[in-house]
């Protein structure tokens, strides 16, 4: 049955994006500082397509392992807007759902890639991502914004996050508004690595 995740880097003070995003400024301006640790390794740039990296250890199979087990997912318009002009065709392979007031006809790439715009909340973007991952799970990819509607939802499994040895001072924070009371949180796994320190968390509706 598929589980709901999400998987975000951070910096030390809670930082998931930095000020003044926009298509031209994706994240900020601070993917650089956060995702260190994801571009060093050769399984981030083999999902893009590319070559690329200079390691192959357990940050690139803690990559590989994400990727597998993904079958969906759900995103915001304004991570949409940033990534459209820059991703590169197929990134996801699979199906996408991205929360948005646009009308706008499913985005059909070459490969397994396809953007619908769902214009009626969480639920129905969730109902129909639960068909496209056949059993595999969701992955709410952001911004935070996203990720905080469905965690005060109450329907969040686990998630990792991924802390970056880095204070940005400002920015967008992952965890702003949510509802304390909403889960029982477990740390499942911690794993230690030279620029950033992984934790996966489990998660029970109170």
């Amino acid at each position: 049955m598929s589980k709901i995740i999400f998987d975000s880097g951070i910096s030390l003070d809670g930082f998931f994006a930095g000020d003044n995003r926009s298509p031209k400024n994706p994240m900020g301006g601070v993917s650089g500082q956060i995702h260190s640790w994801m571009f060093n390794q050769k399984a981030f740039w083999e999902y893009l397509g590319f070559e690329g990296g200079k390691e192959d250890g357990p940050d690139g199979k803690f990559i590989r392992e994400t990727i597998e087990r993904t079958g969906a997912f759900i995103m915001g318009k304004r991570m949409f807007e940033e990534g459209e002009a820059s991703w590169p065709n197929d990134l996801y392979k699979a199906d996408v759902y991205v929360l948005t007031h646009e009308k706008r006809e499913p985005w059909v790439q070459e490969g397994t890639t396809t953007f619908y715009f769902i214009n009626d909340g969480i639920d129905s973007a969730l109902a129909k991502a639960r068909k496209s991952a056949k059993g595999k799970d969701i992955r709410i990819q952001g911004g935070a914004n996203t990720i905080q509607q469905f965690l005060n939802a109450g329907v969040v499994d686990e998630f990792f996050i991924h802390i970056a040895p880095v204070f940005l001072e400002s920015g967008i924070r992952l965890f702003d508004g949510i509802d304390k009371n909403k889960y029982d949180i477990q740390i499942e796994e911690v794993i230690s690595s030279s620029l950033t320190t992984h934790l996966r968390y489990k998660l029970a509706k109170k």
